[in-house]
């Protein structure tokens, strides 16, 4: 059921059959479609439970952004934090929901899910069309004894704003100093590589991955893992190979001091420790301190409260990190005392 969920999933598809005609009792939000799959898999088993739908619209950071702020739907979710000043301005709170990783994918014959070894300086050249046939020699001294083939390198990224670019992006600009200085960090960017071609959220991404050979992209582990694309191994701050998976996220989160910044926006990139996974990131909900539904706000809480002590094992099974109970109790005490209901 999942692979289907992740396969077929579009942008601003409802999350349960009820939501198809919203009703007043469902939960309404929009943003990233990096939390996507945990999304539906926690609103299908609410649903059986507490008999309320969530209507999630899976249209990228950016757009869940300009939905919250227009006031279209209960919270928007992002996985590009917005900062505490804009926050202040817009009335908001935020607050992380679930952990995870972006992963590099390829198209390329021969390598099965991480076998592949790269370092954060190749993939960025990679990605700005520096390097763009998979035989160059800085892959191969990578991977020794591998055969790679004279292949050109097509670049896929996402084609909307994205908080999945954001972490991805954000991770190119600490490893990279060139890709720094020339392209930087952002939920969009102007991507430098002649080859390349975007895809709407991590299902574009991914369909366009699968569909070109020779590409290199970048999503949300699940989309990778469960549609069986190849991914690749990574070299962490630490200078150990690692792949991706919930354990490596998990210790790339685990000195994360989140009350450190404003809004809690920290990012969760190139953390040390010898299993840390590098490019390991964070989505994050917003909603409104003065509800213009105070019901609905209650609801959304609700859920997540729900989500968090329950739905561990859920967000564990579709290779998830689920958030530690010190923090959401922490979240409960500091950010949802500041709704005012």
């Amino acid at each position: 059921m999942i692979k289907r969920i992740l396969t077929s999933v579009t942008a601003g598809i409802a999350l349960s059959a009820a939501a198809l005609s919203v009703q007043a009792a469902d939960i309404t939000g929009a943003g990233a479609t990096f939390p996507y799959p945990i999304f539906a898999k926690w609103a299908e088993i609410y649903k059986k439970i507490e008999n309320v739908g969530l209507n999630y619209q899976s249209i990228g950071s950016s757009g869940g952004l300009r939905q919250i702020r227009a006031k279209t739907v209960t919270f928007g979710a992002s996985d590009a934090p917005v900062k505490g000043e804009r926050l202040d301005k817009d009335g908001m709170v935020q607050f992380p929901v679930i952990l995870g990783g972006v992963v590099p994918i390829a198209n390329i014959e021969g390598f099965k899910q991480g076998e592949l070894k790269l370092t954060g300086p190749v993939l960025a050249e990679m990605f700005m069309g520096v390097i763009t046939k998979w035989n160059d020699p800085k892959i191969a001294a990578l991977n020794p004894g591998k055969k790679l083939p004279n292949q050109s390198i097509t670049v896929v990224h996402r084609a909307d704003g994205s908080g999945t670019t954001f972490i991805f992006t954000d991770y190119l600009t600490v490893a990279s100093k060139p890709w720094a200085e020339k392209v930087g960090k952002g939920a969009a960017v102007k991507w430098p590589a002649s080859s390349s071609v975007g895809g709407k959220g991590n299902e574009g991404v991914a369909a366009n991955v699968t569909r070109v050979k020779g590409a290199i992209g970048y999503v949300e582990y699940a989309y990778a893992k469960k549609n069986n694309i190849t991914y690749m191994q990574l070299m962490n701050k630490d200078g150990n190979y690692v792949a991706p998976s919930e354990k490596t996220f998990a210790a790339a989160a685990a000195g994360a001091d989140w009350f450190s910044v404003p809004g809690m926006g920290i990012s969760l990139v190139e953390q040390k420790g010898a299993a840390s996974w590098p490019i390991t990131g964070a989505s994050f909900a917003l909603m409104y301190k003065e509800p213009t539904n105070k019901q609905a706000s209650k609801d959304v809480i609700k859920f997540f409260t729900w989500a968090f002590k329950d739905g561990q094992q859920l967000a564990l099974d579709l290779d998830y990190v689920p958030l530690p109970d010190t923090l959401t109790k922490a979240i409960a005490s500091k950010v949802w005392s500041q709704i005012k209901h």
